[in-house]
């Protein structure tokens, strides 16, 4: 960590050194000064979040094209979201990860569920979750809440993410049933999506933990192509990965796979189809493709934007392939359009089974 920073997180405390928090929302602060109301959520200062990237050279962020500007959030849909995720302490990927379609889906009420508390173990140069040591256990009272929330915005469909817990024994497996059996019990009727870590640390019987709770979609990105993990997801492994979705279709074949990957960090066009035939290889039903954004000038670099174009290509092929649902546009991202995405899932898998 920067020996500038000093970052305490006992429960719903911070304290951070004031050179780090001049003009934070115009707050003057003093040294070490409890920040009370003030979370992770609201500190964006890449040291405070990524104490990992802080002494990291600056990449530049290159202007970004007309095709993934988006609207800045805002409205009735989206304020009366804000207000049901803070009303039960709820932490989401949209904000986390700093989706660029957080005020379309937010309007929507629409809301990516991030489980396991916002502080992730892992280090991945993309990724705009705060990193480290996670400063408390899993919150037994969490899946109720998400129940609660699923239930008063009323969705079809839910998607339920997390960060990676490499610090609890099953990597959070049980917590991710727990949570899917609470949204199930509240809301009968909800598919539910889940977007899992890769539980790599774990024994792999705690695969079968989450299976069994029986989600309607099983989402793990494999992020990027392979020979690009060393440096955008070192924590993890591009076969371990692919097996753990093949796993799921072993265990459970009525489930529908998902996974995603990024464009625009180095990669090339040939790196992406093998990808697309290692997940057909796999039996993944779903792939998504879409734009990289770059967080802050500390995480890794924006090597070009793919324009819409060669997104349409790459639908074009993977479809070619064989997977049911394709979706590959520079805003595409893991539950963006997810329920009407799991509708057209759900009839190509029909359509399929018919003809034959």
């Amino acid at each position: 960590m920067d020996s500038k920073a000093e970052l305490v997180l006992p429960p719903a405390k911070i304290y951070i050194r004031k050179s780090l928090l001049r003009g934070h929302r115009g707050k003057t602060l003093n040294s070490r000064q409890n920040l009370g109301e003030i979370t992770l959520n609201d500190i964006k200062i890449p040291q405070i979040r990524h104490p990992e990237k802080a002494h990291r050279p600056d990449n530049a962020q290159p202007k970004k094209p007309s095709w993934i500007r988006v609207k800045a959030p805002g409205g009735k849909g989206y304020n009366d979201t804000r207000s049901i995720m803070r009303e039960h302490n709820l932490t989401t990927v949209c904000e986390e990860a700093g989706c660029p379609n957080v005020g379309e889906c937010w309007s929507q009420g629409h809301a990516t569920m991030m489980i396991m508390g916002e502080v992730c173990t892992r280090a991945c140069s993309f990724c705009n979750v705060a990193t480290g040591k996670p400063p408390e256990a899993l919150d037994v009272f969490e899946p109720g809440r998400v129940a609660d929330a699923v239930q008063k915005l009323g969705l079809n469909h839910v998607v339920i993410t997390s960060v990676d817990r490499d610090d609890v024994e099953d990597g959070g497996a049980e917590h991710f049933a727990q949570t899917i059996r609470a949204v199930r019990h509240r809301s009968p009727k909800t598919t539910i999506e889940i977007l899992t870590p890769d539980f790599l640390r774990c024994d792999p019987s705690v695969l079968k933990v989450v299976v069994d709770a029986r989600p309607d979609v099983f989402n793990h990105n494999l992020e990027t192509v392979p020979g690009l993990y060393p440096e955008v997801r070192a924590g993890a492994r591009y076969f371990h990965s692919l097996r753990l979705l093949q796993r799921v279709k072993e265990l459970d074949p009525s489930i529908f796979t998902k996974s995603g990957i990024m464009v625009g960090l180095g990669e090339d066009r040939q790196a992406v189809l093998q990808v697309m035939d290692d997940m057909r290889a796999a039996d993944i039903d779903f792939l998504t493709i879409g734009q990289y954004l770059q967080p802050t000038p500390k995480h890794h670099a924006v090597d070009r934007f793919v324009d819409p174009d060669e997104f349409a290509s790459y639908e074009k092929a993977a479809y070619g392939k064989g997977f049911l649902m394709v979706s590959a546009t520079p805003l595409t991202r893991s539950s963006y359009h997810a329920g009407d995405d799991f509708a057209r899932l759900r009839d190509a898998r029909e359509a399929k089974l018919a003809a034959n």
